[in-house]
């Protein structure tokens, strides 16, 4: 009677491994997992972009006000006056970086603003002939009240989000509008 007991434990022990249907379920787990973190990967690289958008949005919106700051502030309106930038309208601007030309107040206007909307394009990256440092779709709108300025970028995102009700009525209304207002107060 032992004899069976351990013949029967011994046949037990001899199936040792993994069957057809428990590795088909660790490979769908196993694929679940990969697809998973692909996704995640899809994902992280949309907001790290839409993160890089935003910041340079910022940082245009704050060298435009120390621009306007750095001149003479009886030229405020002048800044305002072809909004909205981003679309090309200023062409050229005066040379003001020497001591052999130096520029009138107005002149000085005209060179930020060529220098800003140059920025807002991206023509400091090109790509064969492609401007591709800018802003995805950018467009400043500058408005100017009294010594108040307001500064509106907007730009296009790559996920579609809903407009917040507080909207500044510069650039096209898609759903994957983004905008970065910053107001500032020049003396």
């Amino acid at each position: 009677m032992p004899q069976r007991i351990n013949d029967k434990y011994h046949r037990n022990t001899k199936n040792k491994g993994m069957t057809f249907i428990e590795v088909l379920v660790a490979l769908v787990i196993m694929v679940t997992g990969i697809l998973g973190a692909v996704a995640m990967q899809a994902t992280a690289k949309k907001s790290s972009f839409d993160a890089m958008q935003r910041s340079l949005a910022s940082s245009l919106a704050q060298d435009i006000i120390e621009r306007i700051r750095g001149n003479n502030s009886s030229t405020l309106s002048l800044y305002a006056a072809n909004s909205p930038y981003g679309t090309g309208k200023v062409t050229s601007a005066p040379t003001c970086n020497s001591t052999a030309s130096l520029c009138t107040p107005a002149e000085m206007v005209t060179h930020d603003l060529f220098g800003w909307e140059q920025a807002l394009m991206g023509a400091n990256a090109i790509n064969d002939t492609k401007k591709v440092g800018g802003l995805v779709g950018g467009i400043g709108c500058l408005t100017v009240v009294g010594n108040s300025v307001k500064v509106v970028i907007t730009w296009q995102g790559k996920v579609a989000t809903i407009d917040s009700v507080d909207v500044e009525a510069c650039g096209s209304a898609t759903n994957t509008r983004r905008q970065v207002v910053i107001s500032a107060f020049i003396i």
